[in-house]
Order: C-alpha cells, then sequence, then structure tokens
C-alpha cells in the first residue's frame, strides 16, 4: 500500500457485489485490501485494478486465525471497512441442515461483528466508516428465505446500535441494502426468482449507487422508491405483505420449483 493513501478493506471481494466495489473504491484513488477464501477468485479483482495499489488476504474470516490475516494487513489505519462476506441458505426451513445454518449465521453475523470489532482501532484511527452489506431481505421477509432474512435483519440492527456507538470515535456507520443481484449466489434461489417476481440486477449496478451513497457519507443506502414503499407497507401495514408473500410461497409454480431444487440437492 501507499504511504499516506485512503484504504477500503473489502470482504467477499473474489466476485459479485464486493468485486464492483473493489472496482469503485480503485476508481476514487483507494489503495485496495482484498478479502476472500480463494485466492484465484481475489487474483482475478485484483487484474482489474491498480496492481500496485491493492493488497490480497485470502483468509477464512469466520476463524480467529483468518481475522488475524485480515486485521494484519489493514494495518493500523483503515478509511473503510465493507462486511460483504456472506452465504445464502434457501429452501424450506425443514429441509435446511445444521451446517447450512451455522455458515449463513456464522458468516453474515458472527464473523462481520467479530472482525468490525478487531479493526474499530484502526478505523478509529482514520475517523473511517464501516459499511454492511445487508439486503432488501432485511426488510422484508420472504418465506424460504428466512434464516437468510434473520441474518440480514441483524445487520441493519447492528448498524444502528454501532452508529450510534462508534460515533465516540469519529466512525461513521452505513447500511446498504440492495435487492437481489445477479451473483454467483443467485443460482441457489435462481428457481425461486419467477415465482416470487424478483428484479435482479447487476453488481455493477449496486455497486454504482452504493459507493455513490457511502462517499455522501449516507446512514442507509437502498435501491429504489419500490423498495421504500414495500418496506413502509412492512412496517404499518405487514399483514398486506403477508397476503401477497403467502400467495407467491403457495403457487403450484414455487412448490414444484422448491421440490425440484430439494431433490437436486439430496442427490
Amino acid at each position: 500500500m501507499t504511504p499516506n493513501s485512503r484504504v477500503a478493506l473489502i470482504t467477499g471481494a473474489g466476485s459479485g457485489i464486493g468485486r464492483a466495489l473493489a472496482i469503485e473504491a480503485a476508481r476514487s484513488g483507494y489503495d485496495v485490501v482484498l478479502v476472500g477464501r480463494r485466492r484465484t477468485q481475489l487474483e482475478q479483482t485484483a487484474s482489474l485494478l491498480d496492481a500496485g495499489k491493492v493488497r490480497l488476504v485470502a483468509a477464512d474470516i469466520t476463524t480467529k486465525e483468518g481475522r488475524a490475516a485480515v486485521v494484519a494487513a489493514a494495518g493500523d489505519r483503515l478509511d473503510i471497512l465493507v462486511n460483504n462476506a456472506g452465504r445464502l441458505a434457501v429452501g424450506r426451513l425443514t429441509d435446511l441442515s445444521d451446517e447450512e445454518i451455522a455458515q449463513t449465521v456464522g458468516t453474515n453475523v458472527t464473523a462481520a461483528v467479530q472482525l468490525t470489532r478487531d479493526l474499530v482501532p484502526a478505523l478509529s484511527a482514520a475517523q473511517g466508516r464501516l459499511v454492511n452489506i445487508g439486503s432488501m431481505f432485511g426488510m422484508i421477509a420472504f418465506p424460504y428465505f428466512a434464516t437468510y432474512s434473520a441474518t440480514k435483519f441483524a445487520m441493519r440492527g447492528l448498524s444502528d446500535g454501532l452508529r450510534r456507538e462508534l460515533s465516540e470515535f469519529g466512525i461513521g456507520v452505513t447500511y446498504v441494502a440492495p435487492r437481489a443481484t445477479q451473483t454467483p449466489a443467485q443460482s441457489a434461489f435462481a428457481h425461486l426468482v419467477e415465482p416470487f417476481g424478483m428484479v435482479l440486477d447487476t453488481p455493477e449496478r449496486v455497486a454504482t449507487w452504493a459507493w455513490a451513497g457511502i462517499m455522501a457519507g449516507r446512514k442507509t443506502i437502498y435501491p429504489g422508491i419500490g423498495e421504500h414503499i414495500f418496506a413502509l407497507l412492512q412496517a404499518l401495514a405487514p399483514s398486506l405483505i403477508d397476503t401477497a408473500l403467502k400467495h407467491k410461497a403457495g403457487s403450484a409454480r414455487a412448490q414444484a420449483a422448491l421440490n425440484s431444487y430439494t431433490l437436486q440437492k439430496e442427490s
């Protein structure tokens, strides 16, 4: 990294939104620390950036050793931490294994909390910004996404709490809630896109508006007016959302898609 440079550290940077955010950060003049479990994917992301301003950390942030490697790479001063790494558990709760549930909660919530705690000193030194990548599933909980939604509701609560707590250190906090996005993880719920009428954004589109909001110091970043309306309905008239989503979940298309996906997992 270059002396006196601004540094952004992004977890889950090997693909999808993480990769797109790394490109935005580099374009804005930040040195970038790319964190992910697979070095090959991180190298692919790095090939799209200024090689002189990139550091790769192939580490599993759900482990103490992995987080220690990330903290060491960040150094004493960090301008932006983006908690983007995540896992997706989709399907009927009764079809999810202990491992799927534990990995989803462990990566999406526990590891993010622990890594943030460990990087507070570096963020404080820069009076930097914590960015938590959540989801609209953390505003409106879809059936068959309950475990994933629970983790994103948790990240939204974490963001609100830390915004109030870390202000003592001059650290800002931003919560980003994208819609469903065209990432490698989408394969886990591709069978439910049509039955639920989901609109999918590209990672690049998400990163463009998310990074603009981060640079503006916004507290929360949502994708569009439609999502604001649905979030408002969820808060003021949840029965309307219940009725709509129960209908979609119980449709023949949704049930057939779920059954087919379950059979594929078991085979």
